[in-house]
């Protein structure tokens, strides 16, 4: 028997105000170990099913069930990264590691040996003692993740975090999300802008429309893990891209480009 979903949106809607809907219908659901990229135009409400999946704004219509509670009682299983690394400067990376456990009233054992863990996985314990202004872009962004992995999430919420960094430290990147995913075992979503990301990344991609925000396609990705630099230039590989570009393209011509 397969597991029970994670997360499930059923019919699920949202406004904000007395504007029109952003999201309208959305069905859509995570199984535990899934990784879902969420790609499509702007406006199509990609990180507004992020902020309902934490909690962070409320539905409109329809219901959201996260490990089978509503989305509010389940937030301390949630962890978010956002596009930016939104580190504290005058905090050192270990410190900025620790800020969830430190609102969440951790004893300092506790945070010491979350901080070690995390700092490990995302190899930068040797950085523990440095300043946000002391790091690059790529390292700031590891910082972000090892900060959202200090609270064990079982869902892990990432909303383009590496759209601002160069390709190649992107994929960089890519790879030892991939790496610390299977370590850790998180469901993920991840909001993309970039098909090649979204396929080398996912177990599943959601193809969303907008006007209002839809699910347009799901589109399974069957390359096994884990996947490494060679998997870039695999024909399967390839064929995925083009295959999940031509979907995108076909919603972009009925909705408008996507941002670059």
């Amino acid at each position: 028997m397969s597991a029970p979903n994670l997360v499930e949106f059923r019919d699920v809607a949202k406004c904000f105000g007395d504007g029109p809907a952003v999201l309208s219908g959305v069905n859509l659901s995570a199984r535990p170990g899934d990784l879902v990229a969420l790609i499509g135009p702007s406006g199509c409400g990609k990180s507004t099913l992020l902020r309902l999946v934490a909690g962070l704004s409320p539905l409109s219509g329809g219901e959201l069930i996260v490990d089978g509670r509503s989305p509010g009682e389940a937030a301390g299983e949630l962890a978010f990264v956002f596009q930016e690394a939104n580190l504290l400067p005058w905090l050192t990376v270990a410190q900025n590691v620790e800020v969830p456990l430190r609102l969440r009233g951790a004893p300092a054992a506790e945070r010491a040996r979350a901080r070690e863990r995390v700092l490990e996985l995302v190899r930068l314990a040797e950085r523990a003692d440095a300043y946000p202004r002391q790091l690059s872009g790529g390292q700031k962004m590891r910082v972000s993740l090892a900060r959202a992995l200090s609270v064990s999430p079982r869902i892990l919420l990432l909303d383009e975090p590496f759209g601002a960094l160069d390709e190649m430290t992107r994929e960089h990147l890519n790879e030892e999300l991939l790496g610390i995913r299977e370590a850790t075992g998180w469901t993920a979503f991840f909001v993309t802008h970039s098909v090649a990301e979204a396929v080398f990344l996912s177990s599943r991609i959601v193809v969303m429309a907008a006007n209002p925000g839809r699910v347009h396609a799901e589109i399974n990705v069957p390359l096994a893990y884990p996947r490494t630099a060679e998997t870039r230039v695999s024909r399967e590989y390839l064929d995925l891209v083009a295959q999940v570009s031509r979907v995108l393209r076909s919603v972009e011509d009925a909705t408008g480009p996507a941002a670059p």
